[in-house]
């Protein structure tokens, strides 16, 4: 390739260095996509002639149908998957293969490829964000009266429904999904025709292939268009977000699924055992899940750190922005499977998360909110009050509700029998009717209106 310039091959270190095919094979078929609305365009600009570039094409094709059959053998002294694709082209068609790289560079080739394989991973994470989202409603609805401790600092704070628990990672979900839409959209731009960083002397029309592979339009600085990674970028954070939500709810299953807990039986599917302990029933997918986040993360300051330090335009530092995106991708696509299946199959213990609420006074919130209402104390008045009567129950050894009304009223005498019908977890969970609260209307609600956006995208 350098045999104009250079009289000597590569050292075999910097053949070996220099290589990227083992991962950028992966964008064969954009390259070759590519390629082919360069072909359409150079022809259509008459910058060459219709017979070469139906010999292209019909070369163009020929590769394709290899690659899909066989796969790309590698050869790094042909360095990338654009190197590849020409040699292979020149192979079947002679020296016409060689007008296929007219005004174009490897610069603006591969930034082009880039941005189209992420635009389809992108779109590949948001349907199977859709499909975890629907699985996350799917369970909410049979539990939208499943009452379970909600927790701060790990300790039980109020009752809830395990549907709104639910329902949480669905709105996360939401969110993740926006992020990856507006990554998709600011990425829409093509390099193709920016050439090595200056544009091209040739009387190129960039809006026609910007328009043959899907994007918005041209990039509008050439240095810009072959230097730029914020795309990958994008994506990196967008699925570090996603990483970090699937990890906490792993965390969760984790715990719940611990004997002190016993919230849930996760399924076999997604369980294993222990070479050593017969009785051992290990959440081995969600801990990988949870692990995978770390991944995810490191992938993302990877990248960070290459582009820091970067002067315009192109410097073969780039070379080394597709390999965390690539196991970013295929790290991510793993959770999502494998969460969306725990919460398709998860056995929840609906009897246990009701104890485990009854038995940290989780109620007490509710209690001062009655002093506050219906005996007029004020909030902070109210609080040591509860407090003191949280005390007493420990004493005792029973719930608030338990807690007979004499011993209520030696606390504070403003308290009647009628505050026994807040201390309960089921009177707790329908009075948090705000919207957006646990309340099962409320939680039914936000149900409904979570299925009427997945049918509307066709992805319920």
């Amino acid at each position: 390739m350098w045999g104009g310039r250079f009289d000597e091959g590569p050292a075999a270190v910097m053949r070996e260095i220099n290589a990227s095919i083992a991962f950028d094979k992966r964008l064969w078929r954009q390259d070759l996509a590519g390629s082919r609305a360069h072909i359409d365009m150079l022809e259509a600009q008459a910058i060459v002639s219709p017979e070469d570039a139906a010999r292209i094409r019909e070369g163009l094709d020929t590769i394709a149908q290899e690659f899909e059959e066989r796969g790309v053998a590698e050869d790094p002294d042909l360095e990338d998957i654009h190197m590849h694709v020409e040699h292979r082209l020149a192979e079947l068609i002679g020296p016409a293969a060689g007008r296929l790289h007219t005004a174009r560079s490897r610069n603006d080739q591969v930034a082009t490829d880039f941005r189209l394989w992420v635009r389809e991973a992108i779109d590949a994470v948001d349907a199977a964000l859709a499909r975890f989202q629907s699985a996350l409603v799917t369970r909410a609805a049979e539990h939208a009266e499943t009452v379970m401790p909600g927790f701060t600092h790990l300790q039980s704070a109020q009752p809830v429904t395990l549907g709104h628990h639910l329902m949480a990672y669905y709105e996360m979900a939401r969110r993740d999904r926006r992020r990856f839409a507006d990554a998709r959209a600011r990425l829409n731009e093509c390099p193709l025709g920016a050439a090595a960083l200056a544009g091209t002397g040739f009387p190129i029309d960039r809006e026609a292939t910007a328009e043959a592979l899907g994007f918005d339009g041209p990039s509008a600085n050439s240095l810009d268009a072959v230097s730029d990674r914020d795309f990958a970028l994008d994506y990196l954070f967008a699925a570090t977000a996603t990483a970090l939500h699937l990890s906490r709810l792993a965390e969760e299953f984790v715990i719940w699924a611990s004997q002190p807990f016993g919230f849930v039986a996760l399924p076999d599917a997604y369980s294993t055992g222990s070479s050593i302990m017969p009785q051992k029933r290990n959440p081995d997918a969600a801990e990988l899940v949870r692990g995978h986040a770390g991944r995810i993360a490191g992938a993302l300051q990877a990248l960070i750190v290459t582009m820091k330090g970067l002067p315009l335009a192109y410097a073969k530092d780039l070379q080394n922005d597709k390999p965390p995106v690539f196991e970013a991708h295929d790290m991510l696509g793993l959770s999502l499977a494998a969460m969306t299946g725990m919460v398709e199959t998860v056995d929840f213990d609906a009897a246990r998360m009701r104890a485990a609420a009854e038995a940290g006074h989780a109620t007490a919130t509710d209690l001062a909110d009655w002093l506050v209402r219906e005996a007029g104390l004020p909030f902070r008045e109210a609080h040591h009050a509860t407090g003191a009567a949280v005390r007493r129950a420990d004493e005792l050894g029973l719930s608030l509700a338990q807690l007979p009304i004499e011993e209520l009223q030696a606390i504070d005498g403003r308290i009647t029998d009628a505050v026994h019908g807040v201390l309960t977890v089921d009177a707790s969970v329908a009075s948090r009717d705000s919207y957006g609260g646990t309340a099962p209307g409320q939680v039914r609600a936000r149900i409904a209106e979570a299925r009427a956006r997945l049918e509307a995208e066709g992805k319920a």
